[in-house]
C-alpha cells in the first residue's frame, strides 16, 4: 500500500503551479511535490538563497523563482507575470508568526504585518489568478489556514485573526468561482517541525495558553503537509471546494 505522502507521477504534468513561502517548511516540500509531479512551478519567497539553494539542489525538476515580499502587490504581479500567462494551481503557503501576543499586548507594527502577509496577500495573489483560471477553464487554490483558524488558544491575536480571516476568504472564493471551474480550500495544519519562528514575547500569554499546548499531537513533517496540499489543488478533489481541512493529527478532533 502506497503512504500517504508518495509522489503520483504525472499528475500535474502539463500544469502551471504558483507556490509561495517555497524557500523552506511546508511551502519548498509542495512546491517539490508539485514538480515531482509534473507541474511547472513557480516558486516565490522572500529568501533570494533559499530559492537558489532549491534550484542548485533539484536542477532536474521545472522550478521558476521570484524573489519578493508577498505582501506587496508588486511582488505578486511579478510572481504571476513569471507563470507567463497560465496558471492552474495556488498554493499560498506564505505565513508569519505573532510572538503569541494578546489582545491588549499586540502593537501596530505587528498587526499590520502579520495581517499583510497571511490574509492580504493571500487575497491579492487569489485575485490576480482567477482571471487566468476562469480564462483557461478552472484551477484550484490552496490556502494555508491553521489550527489558530479554528480555535483561540494556538497563537496570539494577529496570527489568529488572520487564520480565521483566510478560512472565511478561501470559502468565498468557492462560492464566487465554483461555477467557473474553480475550486478553493485550506488546509488547517497543527503543529509543524518547520523554521517559522514563534518566540512567546508575552509572559501573559505563555500563562494562559500553556496548558492548552498540552493537548498537542505529535509534530507532523512538512512532506505530510505538502501531501494534503497537493492532494486538494488535484483533480483527484475534484468535488472538494470551500473546505477547511484539518491537517493535525487529530487535534482538532479534542
Amino acid at each position: 500500500m502506497s503512504g500517504a505522502t508518495d509522489v503520483i507521477e504525472g499528475r500535474f504534468a502539463g500544469r502551471t503551479a504558483i507556490v509561495t513561502g517555497a524557500g523552506s517548511g511546508i511551502g519548498r516540500a509542495t512546491a517539490l511535490r508539485l514538480a515531482r509531479e509534473g507541474a511547472k512551478v513557480v516558486a516565490s519567497d522572500i529568501s533570494a538563497d533559499r530559492l537558489a539553494e532549491l534550484v542548485s539542489e533539484n536542477p532536474d525538476l521545472d522550478l521558476v523563482t521570484v524573489t519578493g515580499d508577498i505582501s506587496t502587490e508588486s511582488a505578486v504581479q511579478e510572481l504571476v507575470a513569471a507563470a507567463g500567462g497560465r496558471v492552474d494551481a495556488l498554493a499560498n503557503v506564505a505565513g508569519i508568526m505573532d510572538a503569541f501576543l494578546p489582545p491588549a499586548e499586540v502593537d501596530d507594527a505587528t498587526w499590520d504585518r502579520v495581517l499583510g502577509v497571511n490574509l492580504t496577500a493571500v487575497m491579492r495573489t487569489s485575485r490576480a489568478v482567477i482571471p487566468l483560471m476562469i480564462e483557461a477553464g478552472g484551477g484550484a487554490i490552496v490556502n494555508v489556514s491553521s489550527e489558530a483558524g479554528l480555535r483561540a488558544s494556538a497563537a496570539g491575536v494577529a496570527y489568529t485573526a488572520s487564520k480565521h480571516a483566510v478560512n472565511g476568504l478561501t470559502k468565498s472564493i468557492a462560492v464566487f468561482y465554483k461555477g467557473k471551474g474553480i475550486r478553493a480550500n485550506a488546509v488547517a495544519p497543527g503543529a509543524v517541525a518547520t523554521n517559522i519562528e514563534a518566540p512567546f514575547r508575552s509572559a501573559y500569554a505563555a500563562e494562559a495558553l500553556g496548558p492548552y499546548f498540552a493537548t498537542i499531537p505529535p509534530v507532523a513533517n512538512a512532506d505530510q503537509l505538502a501531501a494534503a496540499i497537493t492532494w486538494l489543488l488535484s483533480d483527484d478533489a475534484s468535488n472538494v471546494n470551500g473546505v477547511v481541512m484539518p491537517c493535525d493529527g487529530g487535534w482538532s478532533a479534542i
